[in-house]
């Protein structure tokens, strides 16, 4: 029973965070590159180039989907870790202190500035380019939060399982 929650946690991680870490990372390079207004000449299905507002709009989609899925990822890795009786250990404690303070940054403050910035370009105003470089900041914080669970899981300090 443990290596299929273990599987499924791996799968979970892989599926619902690996698409969230891509597209908010893609977001804040897609919104300096949309236009603030559709160009002379492009007819209503047209698209406006690679930095069309709707494909904006599809990053943050994808964003909230997966983050949503994403709830899975600590259900699944609970559900393994008793199994495995290792709940108290130190490397397991850090891991969820680490996924929750992700899904905190993602939840407070990365997807709320995506809507934000989505809503500016959908009324078509002009976005600071400061503001998407603090996006891209809160975004690479996030990554670097999900890359140090990813290390704890695959090192797991002082763990007797010999891996």
């Amino acid at each position: 029973m443990t290596k299929i929650l273990l599987s499924l946690h791996v799968l979970a991680a892989i599926v619902a965070v690996g698409p969230v870490t891509v597209a908010a990372s893609m977001f804040p390079a897609a919104v300096r590159k949309a236009p603030v207004s559709v160009p002379a000449g492009a007819g209503a299905g047209e698209q406006a180039g690679p930095g069309d507002v709707r494909t904006v709009g599809l990053l943050h989609r994808i964003c909230r989907v997966y983050a949503g899925l994403g709830i899975a990822v600590p259900v699944l890795g609970l559900a393994t870790a008793a199994a495995m009786g290792v709940l108290g250990d130190a490397w397991l404690i850090t891991s969820l202190i680490l996924t929750a303070v992700a899904a905190g940054l993602l939840v407070a403050f990365v997807l709320p500035r995506q809507e934000e910035l989505l809503a500016e370009l959908a009324d078509r105003r002009p976005v600071e380019r400061a503001r998407t470089a603090r996006l891209a900041m809160l975004t690479g914080l996030f990554n670097l939060l999900w890359a140090t669970v990813t290390v704890l899981m695959v090192v797991r300090p002082g763990s007797t399982t010999g891996a």
